[in-house]
């Protein structure tokens, strides 16, 4: 009964692409889960992937938090040190470019909205006018203080290597390029009051520019992998959505994450690249 819901569901969601004259891609860390990136849902989640946390009872919340920059710069260098290394060096999944030719079949009208810090969307050819990540990317290195509002690329910076028993780092850090003061990932996290918008406000101006430019036509919103524990995206798509008249189809693993607030709304408990290759075929 399950599987013939899931199949009349790909189906919807099908019919709805379809008919559809723009679509917005959403995404929260579900989405990257099948690129083989880790899943820090829930404090045993992150703690599967940085077992030093777990030595000293620290939740992903409590990590990602830019205390850690004074209070110990060693440590909070190692756990990001890691965590751009490993975003870095693994490739975007199929999903990603199912996705891309999904939203080309709309004479190019789409746009992708992600709390996603990977930069794997753009890594997988997106064009970066057509995408907001709205937490930032660890693409990007951000003065500490800051002592202005400039960002730089990653790839101008030695990202220190680090002890895999410690998780801190054993290298010297980066800094800030313009001051000397210590530099760190332009991401917004938990309890951030330091972090430099520049880049955010600029995709959020191509963001809100791309909503005004499709007002009155018919929007389908396709959301993958995002949890309720950090809810951005989702609230974002089911206002967008009710604002709009449009559409949600609601990709998730957990059948709870995936209910959808609307009558016309679609539900796949899928992974999302399993769910987005069903969804391709379906349009096929």
């Amino acid at each position: 009964m399950a599987e013939d819901n899931q199949k009349e569901a790909i189906k919807k969601a099908a019919k709805l692409i379809k008919e559809a004259e723009c679509l917005l891609f959403t995404s929260g860390a579900g989405m990257s889960v099948d690129s083989g990136l880790p899943d820090f849902r829930g404090p045993e989640g992150f703690w599967r992937a940085y077992p030093p946390m777990a030595k000293l009872g620290l939740k992903f919340e409590e990590m990602s938090n830019p205390q850690w920059f004074s209070r110990d710069p060693t440590f909070a260098w190692g756990f990001w040190s890691h965590r751009i290394n490993l975003y870095q060096k693994t490739i975007p999944h199929q999903g990603y470019q199912i996705l891309k030719t999904i939203g080309e079949s709309k004479k190019d009208n789409y746009f992708v909205f992600t709390s996603n810090v990977d930069g794997h969307f753009l890594k997988a050819g997106f064009p970066a006018e057509k995408i907001y990540e709205c937490h930032g990317c660890v693409d990007y290195l951000q003065c500490t203080i800051p002592c202005c509002d400039k960002i730089w690329n990653t790839s101008e910076f030695s990202i220190p290597k680090i002890d895999e028993n410690t998780f801190k780092a054993i290298e010297d850090l980066p800094k800030c390029n313009r001051c000397g003061e210590l530099a760190r990932p332009n991401v917004l996290m938990f309890g951030d009051m330091r972090y430099v918008y520049t880049r955010d406000q600029k995709q959020e101006g191509f963001f809100y520019s791309w909503r005004a430019q499709n007002n009155n036509k018919k929007l389908v919103i396709i959301e993958i992998g995002a949890g309720q524990y950090v809810p951005t995206i989702r609230r974002n798509g089911e206002i967008i959505s009710r604002k709009t008249g449009g559409s949600l189809i609601r990709i998730n693993r957990s059948k709870e994450d995936a209910k959808v607030p609307g009558d016309d709304d679609v539900a796949i408990v899928l992974g999302g690249l399993e769910a987005l290759k069903e969804i391709q075929a379906a349009l096929s």
